[in-house]
């Protein structure tokens, strides 16, 4: 009731015990470990170790690799995010489930899965081998692809869910106003759905710099070519622990940054 003076949303009276206890140890449990990872760096070392050269090449080859991975999902996840959005046609629902496959999809799998289709006996590999000389496995573009793969879907899933959002009166104005489709879509739509693709776009540079799995079936091991962050934290696992230590810092201190700028796409902070 509005004349009762309390929130529609506020909890009635203590919460259950039953409740908070397994709640508070669902946080240790996903807290300690980072914390772990947090007290066990070698802070006093951490400069020297990440100056190093290794370290360097794949910090470099990863900010590059997402960066160029992202651009990829832009360029094609927001045109699929909008036919998702706004283009009926038969089969859409499974065309909306066979985007988000990346998502459930073991990475391994997906780096199987594009080397049967891009590597050099691959369905579409072979003929660019034999017809342009063009080889994607073990390479650097190999990275970008298996980047782009895993993360695309969190591009498309953000833009078509602020594509659904926005409200459809403006573009009814403008087509009115006798603006065609592709104009409306730069100068009404695309600014309208800023916010989803710049979150969209976050979340998916994040997840191509974590990217290990699909990179490493796909693209290969090789330091200063395909030797991403992830991959390079687990070769220090057997050589150098403290160097894994430090490039897992990095990428955590990565991950929080992006969730405190993507804060309030999933936070009410207004009272």
């Amino acid at each position: 009731m509005r004349g009762s003076g309390t929130r529609a949303d506020a909890p009635v009276g203590r919460p259950p015990w039953i409740l908070l206890l397994p709640a508070l140890a669902g946080l240790v449990f996903l807290v300690l470990p980072l914390a772990g990872l947090l007290v066990r760096a070698p802070w006093s070392t951490l400069g020297t170790r990440l100056a190093q050269g290794e370290v360097l090449d794949a910090l470099r080859l990863s900010l590059l690799t997402a960066t160029l991975a992202t651009g990829l999902c832009v360029l094609f996840g927001v045109p699929l995010a909008w036919t998702l959005a706004r283009v009926p046609f038969p089969g859409v629902g499974v065309v909306r489930a066979l985007v988000t496959v990346p998502l459930v999809l073991p990475p391994v799998v997906g780096g199987v899965a594009l080397l049967l289709v891009l590597g050099r006996r691959g369905l579409v590999g072979e003929w660019l081998d034999s017809a342009f000389g063009i080889t994607l496995p073990f390479t650097t573009a190999g990275v970008v692809l298996a980047e782009a793969f895993v993360a695309m879907p969190f591009l498309v899933i953000s833009v078509e869910g602020a594509l659904r959002a926005a409200d459809l009166r403006y573009e009814e104005a403008a087509a009115t106003l006798g603006a065609g489709r592709w104009t409306i879509f730069r100068r009404v739509t695309l600014p309208l759905v800023a916010p989803g693709v710049a979150a969209g776009a976050v979340l998916c540079w994040a997840r191509a710099l974590g990217e290990f799995g699909a990179t490493i079936t796909f693209a290969g091991n090789f330091p200063g070519r395909t030797q991403t962050m992830p991959l390079a934290v687990y070769l220090a696992l057997e050589t150098d622990p403290q160097a894994a230590i430090v490039l897992s810092v990095v990428l955590l201190a990565v991950s929080v940054v992006v969730l405190a700028a993507l804060r309030g796409r999933w936070l009410d902070t207004t009272s």
